[in-house]
């Protein structure tokens, strides 16, 4: 079993930058760019949470109860495992070798799997283990790059709340990027 991930070290980079959706809005002014770059970040998290898929480069941790768990991870895309850590049977903090296991990514399904000859080492009952990765795009596809734009328009266009349609161009942009729906 997963539990929640957690940010070990949060984007840097977002989607879209200010200068493409100024660009979109048609603003030319700077009195807005507080809010504007509230937006880009609340509907990069939003279009993330969505889709269970990261759109920025970030670090993540993920716990898990055993490495049967490693067959379907609970983040992607993944660019690549900085370290898996567990509890040997002793009670001793260990770090698998890269040697042992194998990063597998198929799109948006990812797993990491042991290497050919290799198997899992024996953990304590009842620990966790933590896989540390660098998870995300780079760069985002185009279609996620567009659903945020047309949030952040209708965001900026209408900055109350309102009364949504059942499925909407964003659900249609980033249906193919959805993880677990």
């Amino acid at each position: 079993m997963w539990y929640p991930t957690k940010v070990a070290t949060a984007a840097t980079t977002e989607p879209v930058s200010l200068e493409e959706v100024k660009r979109r809005l048609h603003v030319t002014f700077d009195d807005d760019d507080e809010d504007i770059n509230l937006m880009i970040s609340s509907m990069r998290d939003h279009a993330e949470k969505y889709c269970n898929t990261r759109f920025a480069s970030q670090t993540v941790e993920m716990k898990c109860d055993g490495f049967c768990d490693f067959a379907r991870l609970p983040e992607a895309p993944v660019t690549s495992v900085t370290s898996i850590a567990y509890v040997d049977t002793g009670g001793g903090n260990q770090t698998l070798a890269e040697t042992v296991y194998e990063l597998r990514n198929d799109g948006l399904e990812v797993a990491i799997v042991a290497k050919y000859g290799q198997q899992w080492p024996a953990i304590q009952p009842g620990s966790r283990i933590v896989v540390t990765a660098v998870v995300g795009y780079a760069a985002a596809p185009a279609a996620v790059k567009h659903a945020i734009l047309l949030n952040i328009a209708d965001a900026y266009e209408n900055r109350e709340n309102a009364e949504l349609d059942d499925w909407t161009a964003f659900d249609a942009l980033l249906c193919n990027y959805r993880r677990g729906a």
